[in-house]
């Protein structure tokens, strides 16, 4: 099979960490590509940067499905344009966010999302409560670093990481922690052996899942929240945009 992880921001180093922590433990038998848009924002930590990162994304998304790829994931946990994604696509498009939200909620009764900037703690809280598992969150704490950081500097990540995780078990009742942010792929496996709970890497969780739903021939369903959008012309643009 052959699986397209996409970071949405523009990050170079950071796609180069994705693939980094992607490639040990995915199938012999799958191809894996990890790829960034060629212009948006260099990281993603607000709407406005969700936003600018939309349309490029959503052409790489496009683009996957002409080549012939079994299944796609965006890795960022916001999901930029997830919805507009499994629109467009006829294989499989799986969020981190999304998908790792609804895996944590089967591995303990409460979680904890842990994001890098403290302003984004309302946006996750939100997030949550959109997926309808506000019942499950235990949590929203923030690492006080910026995304950058958390791909740039590992050793200390992986500290502040567990400091912050420890007191929200301590604290929050936690019981599965979720690395809220692409920059943190492959740091799970180390806090979770230091801290003896769950840690969930959603970059992992949701590349996982995607093997599994190639594997069982689930796609979204086109009957009505993700139907294909209607062809039309599109201003600025000179033909009609190609689905």
């Amino acid at each position: 099979m052959r699986i397209l992880v996409i970071n949405p921001n523009t990050s170079v180093s950071m796609t180069d960490h994705i693939r980094d922590a992607l490639v040990p433990i995915k199938r012999k038998d799958t191809e894996l590509t990890v790829l960034c848009p060629d212009r948006g924002p260099e990281t993603i930590e607000s709407a406005y940067d969700e936003a600018y990162a939309v349309p490029p994304t959503l052409e790489l998304v496009r683009k996957a499905n002409e080549e012939g790829y079994d299944a796609i994931v965006l890795a960022c946990f916001s999901d930029p344009g997830l919805d507009a994604a499994k629109e467009i696509s006829s294989v499989p498009v799986l969020g981190i966010e999304e998908a790792t939200l609804h895996a944590a909620a089967m591995l303990g009764a409460r979680f904890t999302v842990l994001t890098p900037r403290r302003e984004r703690i309302a946006s996750k809280r939100e997030h949550v409560h959109m997926r309808g598992m506000s019942h499950f969150l235990a949590s929203v704490r923030s690492l006080d670093l910026s995304v950058a950081e958390t791909d740039a500097d590992p050793e200390k990540t992986k500290r502040k990481i567990f400091d912050v995780a420890r007191r929200a078990v301590e604290e929050d009742g936690a019981e599965v922690i979720i690395l809220g942010c692409g920059g943190m792929a492959g740091y799970a496996p180390e806090i979770e052996e230091k801290l003896k709970v769950k840690v969930l890497d959603p970059t992992s969780v949701a590349f996982k899942l995607a093997e599994a739903m190639v594997d069982l021939g689930l796609v979204h369903s086109k009957a009505g929240l993700y139907a294909t959008p209607p062809k039309k012309v599109f201003k600025g643009t000179k033909e009609t945009e190609k689905r």
